[in-house]
């Protein structure tokens, strides 16, 4: 009869460990199992879009498409078109969306404040382009390019703003300035403030203007009353005011041309 082998032995000889060792070994850490990482469509997309707008310009894409390629940089991981689609959808024109209010913008989902802030600084860049081509040219010659600059200016602001644009002997802009900023449907307005910055800029001549963020640009009683006393204010000083404009969402309303200076 072959001889008796005690366990620890078979243990060792089979390769198991004791009971004992099992129960006070180290676990051995196991790597967890790692996704798959998802194919990022986006990223095709993005080099087409920036092709074709390269090749073809700004014409070849759509709205949403060219807010797609200012959120490419804000936003660089992420698919940006459902983005660009919602905040065309909130806010409806590319005009709109880039005038709107940073804590606005930052409402729809996706945008955080550096995307916001971005969209800002573009309308920001839009206005002073439009302001600096009027300082090389004669304003009353250029009024298309004057009302471009004050609906760009003010338009969409939430505020009423009173804003004078001060002119030399030769029409040409001496000074754009924001004079006043009330509420939503007032902005108080003091001639003798106007009539001291003029003098200080030796402005020969003005262009008055203030927004209606209601949208409609029709004057009321007391912006009628107030032009009267500025313009008579100025001409005994050789100050001529040239006109006042009302700026609306829905357009603008010149005094002049309603003859009503």
């Amino acid at each position: 009869m072959p001889p008796r082998k005690d366990r620890k032995g078979l243990n060792e000889a089979s390769g198991f460990l004791p009971t004992e060792l099992l129960r006070t070994a180290e676990p051995i850490p196991v790597a967890p199992i790692q996704p798959a990482p998802e194919p990022k469509h986006h990223d095709g997309h993005r080099d087409r879009l920036r092709d074709r707008f390269a090749d073809a310009g700004a014409t070849a894409l759509a709205d949403y498409e060219l807010l797609e390629l200012v959120l490419f940089r804000s936003i660089p991981r992420r698919d940006v078109k459902p983005i660009a689609k919602a905040l065309l959808q909130r806010f409806g024109t590319l005009e709109d969306v880039l005038n709107a209010p940073t804590h606005l913008l930052q409402e729809v989902d996706g945008m955080g404040r550096s995307s916001a802030l971005d969209l800002r600084i573009i309308a920001a860049l839009l206005q002073r382009t439009i302001r600096s081509g009027l300082r090389s040219r004669e304003v009353l010659s250029s009024w298309s390019a004057v009302i471009d600059y004050c609906y760009a200016a003010m338009a969409h602001e939430t505020r009423e703003q009173f804003r004078v644009l001060f002119l030399d002997k030769k029409n040409a802009l001496i000074a754009d300035e924001v004079q006043q900023t009330g509420t939503v449907d007032h902005t108080p307005v003091y001639p003798r403030e106007i009539i001291r910055r003029a003098l200080e800029l030796s402005a020969c001549a003005l262009v008055l203007v203030h927004n209606h963020p209601s949208g409609d640009p029709s004057p009321s009683n007391a912006d009628i009353e107030m032009t009267k006393i500025i313009v008579d204010t100025c001409r005994p000083l050789g100050i001529t005011v040239h006109d006042h404009l009302i700026i609306g969402r829905n357009g603008h309303t010149s005094f002049k041309s309603l003859r009503l200076m």
